[in-house]
């Protein structure tokens, strides 16, 4: 396995090469073409996190990479030495199936250190389009191809832009396709998912209703396109307050298929909190500071085994959520509030029995222990409390987070 050096160098004799023969190349249904650009330009990565590789893209007036794709190129036909040599030298290291023109040494947030980004084109032995995440030689994951069911059968044409950014301003890199099958063109977009714990499995997934969507009613179907249909071009941390922020987390909320809105006041600080969800399935909440978007709440789910779902104290920075067990037989009350780090922190979990477990076993023996309705005691991390004890954590009055808006009713709020 090469260097890292050494592989920056020839994806830099690729890049020159890719661009200078973009013009010559025709374009399939929805394709886009785009402008060689310097390797800077292709792994650059901003102080967010966030990288925007995209074969062919161009510096933009404030010295930032354009989130536009290109057309794919072939480029064994072109003759050029120099973008042969490129195209060999990826075609050894990764196998003769691989996507060269789409193939990117980049920095996923998902993983430590540079990874390679690699597509596979339809063969013999492998008949999808597929992907693989690949560092020093190890495959870190292999991610299937999405296509629509309207195009499901259809021969694979290619792969014409990649992009990865934080499409769902959730911090983690997803990853943005357009792709061509029998003539027509659509888009893809993975949403990447990774926990904190270094063996915490990270995996890409495919948002289909999100991605027809996109496709159908983006106005221009490449990267840039697609980065316009969704925040008008603007990156997470790039917002100028927090309207335009809930204007674009509402809209892709919307396009993902929620229906239900709302803003509140959660904390104590005069901007909103955005609720969005399916009501009676599961919620989001977002906050907003400084042009950046956090995500506090990321489609958590109620309304099943035992879960009522989760209210909030008006400004006073608290969230309770109460679950059940054994048709409230068990009862456990959690108190959370959003530190400081914009994620919501356990304050306090309460365990209440509503029965006298005799034989210490956890569960309501009925035949044993026939005093469910009749008895209760409730317990923090093991220790017995009293009721005033449990009440205390309690902040005030608490209201469901419901969405009770439309997407239409909420930009019409937030237009005020």
């Amino acid at each position: 396995m090469w260097g890292i050096r050494w592989k920056k160098i020839v994806l830099f004799l690729f890049a020159l090469a890719a661009g200078a023969m973009l013009m010559a190349c025709g374009q399939r249904a929805g394709a886009e073409n785009g402008e060689g650009g310097i390797l800077e330009d292709m792994l650059e990565e901003d102080a967010d996190g966030e990288a925007d590789n995209s074969a062919g893209a161009a510096a933009d007036a404030e010295g930032f990479p354009d989130p536009g794709g290109s057309s794919p190129v072939d480029l064994a036909a072109t003759g050029d030495a120099g973008a042969d040599a490129a195209a060999g030298e990826m075609q050894e290291m990764f196998g003769k199936d691989c996507i060269a023109a789409q193939t990117f040494s980049v920095l996923l947030s998902e993983y430590s250190g540079e990874v390679w980004f690699v597509p596979f084109a339809p063969s013999a032995e492998n008949p999808e389009f597929r992907m693989q995440i690949i560092q020093d030689g190890e495959v870190l994951q292999e991610i299937a191809g999405y296509v629509p069911d309207g195009l499901a059968g259809k021969a694979f044409d290619s792969l014409d832009a990649v992009s990865f950014y934080d499409v769902n301003f959730d911090g983690c890199t997803d990853i943005v396709l357009i792709e061509t099958y029998g003539g027509t063109a659509f888009a893809a977009v993975y949403y990447g998912f990774a926990g904190d714990a270094d063996d915490y499995e990270r995996f890409f997934i495919a948002q289909e209703a999100l991605s027809c969507a996109v496709t159908a009613q983006a106005e221009e179907l490449s990267i840039s396109g697609i980065r316009d249909f969704l925040t008008s071009g603007k990156k997470n941390g790039e917002f100028t307050d927090y309207r335009e922020a809930y204007r674009a987390v509402g809209r892709l909320c919307a396009l993902e298929g929620m229906s239900g809105f709302d803003l509140i006041y959660f904390d104590a600080d005069e901007i909103p909190e955005l609720v969005a969800g399916e009501p009676g399935y599961f919620v989001s909440l977002y906050t907003y500071e400084a042009g950046t978007v956090y995500p506090l709440m990321d489609r958590w789910a109620y309304g099943a085994m035992g879960n009522a779902g989760y209210e909030y104290c008006a400004r006073k920075n608290s969230l309770r959520n109460v679950n059940s067990d054994f048709a409230g037989a068990i009862v456990y009350t959690t108190y959370m509030t959003a530190g400081s780090r914009h994620t919501l922190d356990t304050v306090v979990q309460i365990e209440t029995y509503n029965f006298d477990d005799v034989n210490e076993n956890g569960v309501p023996d009925p035949e044993e222990e026939g005093s469910i309705g009749c008895y209760g005691i409730s317990y923090i991390d093991g220790r017995t409390v009293p009721d005033a004890e449990c009440a205390s954590y309690a902040a005030g009055e608490y209201t469901y987070m419901e969405g009770s808006m439309s997407l239409e009713e909420l930009q019409a709020q937030l237009a005020r």
